[in-house]
């Protein structure tokens, strides 16, 4: 198991880079390494930590997400994101409080995300 960069884009242009190391969530790493991320439940069950997965860097280029790319792509979760439904997940939605990185990878986040999503139906 080796560790992932996730870059997470901010919608006002700036990015942070935060190594997730195996076995620790995207949002574990950010607070580790001081990135303010907003999050509530920390299990899974509300979508305040919701990113979308815009891109998956490989060893040579990054694969931009001209369509949806599937957040299975790049995350594994703790347990099952019961604030996303398959097509959300499908459609890169991500909570990354449970999620943790398979690749490294481009994450949007922010208020703009969260208001694509809508409200968990768990919330």
């Amino acid at each position: 198991m080796t560790a992932h960069d996730v870059t997470l884009e901010w919608p006002d242009g700036r990015h942070d880079t935060v190594t997730v190391e195996p076995r620790e969530t995207v949002l574990e790493a950010a607070l580790r390494e001081g990135v303010r991320l907003p999050y509530d439940c920390r299990k899974g069950t509300c979508t305040a930590c919701v990113g979308r997965l815009s891109s998956i860097e490989d060893d040579d280029s990054d694969v931009e997400a001209s369509s949806p790319t599937n957040a299975a792509a790049a995350f594994d979760y703790r347990r099952q994101p019961e604030a996303l439904t398959e097509r959300e997940r499908a459609d890169g939605y991500v909570l990354l409080c449970i999620a943790m990185a398979r690749a490294d990878c481009r994450v949007a986040v922010g208020p703009m995300v969260r208001a694509e999503l809508g409200d968990s139906p768990w919330g």
